[in-house]
Formats: structure tokens, C-alpha cells, sequence
């Protein structure tokens, strides 16, 4: 892949960092309380230089909102040869971004606001959970194909997988922000999903729970 510009890297570099504080700036005082003058605070640029990238509170929030942070998909764009150690990577991938606190943290500011910018909410949607959701269908599709997963509904099976590996305490830390599980209950959480999931779907299941058991017992991931 060939380099970019050094100009260019730097303005995405900046622009990087004028998005993350923004996150911490809406994040801890919502939209009404959030300034321009703080993001560029948070951020170590000047008020003209954050207004050079971003023309308007609006604008930087659509931005901030519509930022990929995560890197979720990578193991299914990836994939190991097993898909045993595939769904379990894919499940720890996802709970080490969506239990940030960053995270954590715009998805409650997402609550906060749908009601004041719906299109918000509708574009967070497509980028952010119809994107994921689209990549777990590809996945178990592909498993499907090569005989490994049995289904009908590939929306269906990779909610199923989603909501099984972590629905619980996620929702839990959204609301009580002082109480986040500890690694030992997401395991718990995770392996008990996994678990379920190969039972429903899995042509070998028998097989696959030994593996997913192997697995589990290694190094914590």
C-alpha cells in the first residue's frame, strides 16, 4: 500500500484526534453542554483550525457519531480455518470494543439524543450495528455453504450469535455505569453464548463444544 502524503497524513491524523475528543466532550456533557471551544481544548488545536475540519457543532457530531472506532469484522475478513476459534475471536473482539468506556459511553450519549437528531440515529444505525450485522450474516453464510452451520435465516442465526455472546452485560453497563463486569464474568458470558449457538446451529456440535472447551481453557483471551 503506498504512503500517503505527509500533509495528508497529518490532516487525518488531526482529524482523528478532533473526533476522539469529541467523544469525550459529548459524552460527558451531551450535546446542549458541549462546546466547540472544549472539543478544540480536548483536542490541542485551535478554535480555527477545528472549524476549518468541522464548520459546525451539527457537523462535528454527525462526524463523531458516524467514526469507526472498532475493528469488530476483522476476524471474519480474516478468518483462522477454524470456525470454532473464529466465533470465539469474533466474540471477544466485539466485547473489547462495545464495553469501553468510550463506547459505552456513546451509545448512552446515542439514547440521549435520537429523539433531538433521528437521522442520527438512523445513520449511526447503518454504519455502526447494520454494518456489524452484515458481516456476522456473510460469515455464517459462508460456514453454511461449506456444511459447518445449519439455518434458514441468516439475519435470524446472527442475532442469535450477537445478542447471545454479550446482550446482558451490555445492557447492564449502559445503565449502571458504576457496576462494569470484570473479564471472569465475560468469559462467562461469552463461552455460556457460544455455547448455545453451536448447539442450534452447528452440524458437528459435539465436536465444536469440545473445541470451543479446548479453547477456553488457554491463555485468557
Amino acid at each position: 500500500m503506498t504512503a500517503l502524503p505527509r500533509r495528508q497524513q497529518n490532516r487525518l491524523n488531526r482529524e482523528r484526534a478532533i473526533l476522539d475528543a469529541a467523544l469525550k466532550v459529548f459524552a460527558a456533557q451531551g450535546f446542549t453542554g458541549a462546546t466547540m471551544n472544549a472539543v478544540a481544548t480536548e483536542a490541542g488545536v485551535t478554535k480555527p483550525t477545528l472549524y476549518s475540519y468541522f464548520p459546525s457543532k451539527d457537523d462535528l457530531f454527525h462526524a463523531m457519531m458516524l467514526a469507526k472506532r472498532d475493528l469488530m469484522l476483522d476476524v471474519f475478513d480474516h478468518p483462522s480455518g477454524s470456525m470454532v476459534a473464529d466465533l470465539l475471536g469474533f466474540a471477544w473482539a466485539y466485547a473489547d470494543t462495545v464495553m469501553r468506556q468510550d463506547m459505552l459511553s456513546l451509545a448512552r450519549l446515542i439514547i440521549g439524543e435520537v429523539s433531538r437528531f433521528p437521522e442520527i440515529g438512523r445513520a449511526y444505525q447503518a454504519s455502526g450495528p447494520d454494518h456489524l450485522l452484515h458481516g456476522i450474516m456473510q460469515y455464517l453464510e459462508t460456514r453454511r455453504d461449506a456444511g459447518r452451520l445449519a439455518f434458514d435465516d441468516a439475519e435470524l442465526a446472527a442475532q442469535d450469535l450477537w445478542g447471545l455472546i454479550l446482550s446482558a452485560p451490555r445492557t447492564q453497563a449502559l445503565y449502571m455505569p458504576d457496576a462494569l463486569p470484570d473479564r471472569a464474568m465475560l468469559d462467562r458470558y461469552i463461552t455460556n453464548g457460544l455455547r448455545v449457538f453451536l448447539k442450534a446451529y452447528s452440524t458437528t456440535p459435539a465436536q465444536d463444544l469440545d473445541q470451543l472447551t479446548a479453547l477456553c481453557r488457554q491463555e485468557p483471551q
